[in-house]
């Protein structure tokens, strides 16, 4: 069972303030995806082969941010509703919650350059495996403290459990190596006269 450890938890101080609470992990996803680069990430999606219902690329932007001002959300609520507690226990289970909330958060900005950047399928699918046990442990123990903060995870625990689909199906369609998907090919946008395509990408219209 994860307790609460300090050094692993993000300050209170976050928890408690609803601005920082959301913001933060809007503001901590948003930098990791523009990290990776939207364009390369929504290429190397493209190129891979799929499981069926993937949804088109435009989706997770959107999709992503709402998922982190929900947690934030929740984050803050469980906080401001478990800290103040006359109950031992509750206060506990609000601190516990906090720690899993931060590492949940760190599992979650690694994902991505992962998947898309190191093009490691099975490094990324046990990290979302992770994820979304920490965040399905998470949401039990803060249901024990606020029943909206629960709820308010609940949206971000169906998207996980649809992202690991994703993230296996992809992984095991595509043998679960990324990295045959490039080859160098002849290219005016560079100065070397090469960049890299996917070999499944359509060609470009002159």
């Amino acid at each position: 069972m994860t307790t609460y450890i300090p050094s692993f938890t993000l300050p209170s101080a976050i928890f408690a303030n609803p601005a920082a609470s959301i913001l933060l992990p809007v503001g901590l996803g948003l930098g990791v995806g523009y990290s990776v680069s939207p364009k390369s990430t929504q290429k190397t999606y493209l190129a891979l082969q799929q499981p069926p219902y993937r949804p088109p690329p435009q989706v997770f932007g959107p999709t992503w941010t709402s998922l982190y001002a929900l947690m934030g959300y929740a984050a803050y609520r469980a906080w401001t509703t478990g800290s103040t507690s006359i109950n031992p226990q509750t206060v506990q289970l609000t601190k516990q919650g906090a720690t899993l909330f931060t590492i949940q958060l760190g599992l979650n900005l690694i994902w991505m350059p992962l998947f898309f950047r190191l093009k490691r399928p099975i490094e990324a699918t046990v990290d979302i495996v992770a994820l979304t046990g920490v965040t399905g442990y998470l949401t039990y123990i803060w249901s024990q403290v606020d029943t909206v903060a629960a709820w308010s995870l609940a949206p971000y625990l169906g998207w996980l459990s649809f992202a690991t689909y994703l993230s296996v199906g992809a992984g095991y369609l595509n043998g679960w190596n990324f990295a045959d998907k490039e080859r160098e090919s002849k290219s005016s946008d560079t100065g070397s006269g090469f960049n890299k395509d996917y070999v499944n990408q359509a060609p470009k219209r002159e």
